[in-house]
């Protein structure tokens, strides 16, 4: 299937080289979209140099930050354009282990979404303290109470989606920019019937730079999850699974 690998960027120039690099060693048959939000690092500069190289890569250069749901919105519209088959999600800063990139992947044989997840068994953690574990596990339990979705780690941004499954969930229409985009796409597969199923991952701290949550990005979370229970997502005709599989279990914790 055409494979396409979204890399929303903003200053990631130590890393970005690395992680193309890496995604081309493990899923050597896809293409990767690097979106980069005007990052003064000069990380869109690399990346262009990178295509001229390699034609599997193509930048999309945007004039500034308008977040990461924004981002992916920008690649999902792109990927729809091309007639990509599978679409990925994967950040740029070495968290994410590209080694499980064929996972989730042969995941979406039995499956709409593929989540890569730190918090099921077999996955794991590096780097973070016992506060930064506990927020994490905190929010995708809060997430699976309030919103009733049955995944483990509700804000991982290592997944894989069916182009069909982008298509039921209208995913071009969400409104998140933050983190709770992830959310916010979950939600909306849940409650159009499709199937959703995590791989175990190695989650690790970046390498270099620093994290781009904020306050903000938290009180967006809180403040959505609790308007989409009182609201849940609606689509606008009936949505079955676009997939004719048999329904894959969540893994269990």
């Amino acid at each position: 299937m055409r494979t396409l690998v979204i890399v929303p960027t903003f200053n990631e120039a130590p890393n970005i080289l690395h992680t193309l690099d890496e995604i081309s060693m493990y899923l050597p048959s896809s293409d990767v979209l690097v979106v980069d939000d005007g990052s003064p690092d000069g990380t869109g500069a690399l990346v262009a140099g990178r295509a001229l190289d390699d034609p599997r890569v193509s930048l999309l250069e945007r004039e500034q930050k308008n977040g990461l749901g924004a981002a992916y919105r920008a690649g999902f519209d792109y990927a729809r354009a091309h007639g990509y088959e599978v679409v990925i999600e994967m950040d740029a800063d070495g968290s994410h282990p590209a080694e499980r990139l064929p996972a989730l992947v042969e995941a979406l044989a039995a499956a709409d979404v593929a989540v890569g997840s730190r918090w099921i068994h077999g996955g794991s953690v590096a780097g973070w303290a016992l506060h930064r574990r506990a927020l994490s596990r905190t929010a995708s339990s809060y997430v699976r109470l309030m919103l009733g979705i049955p995944v483990h780690d509700a804000t991982s941004g290592f997944r894989a989606f069916r182009a069909e499954a982008l298509e039921v969930i209208d995913a071009s229409s969400t409104t998140s920019n933050g983190y709770c985009f992830q959310i916010e796409t979950l939600h909306r597969a849940e409650r159009c019937g499709l199937t959703v199923t995590e791989v175990p991952i190695a989650f690790a701290e970046r390498a270099h730079g620093h994290s781009k949550m904020t306050g903000g990005i938290i009180a967006e979370a809180l403040t959505r999850v609790i308007r989409w229970r009182r609201h849940p997502y609606s689509p606008s005709t009936p949505a079955t699974a676009p997939a004719a599989v048999a329904p894959a279990p969540v893994a269990a914790v």
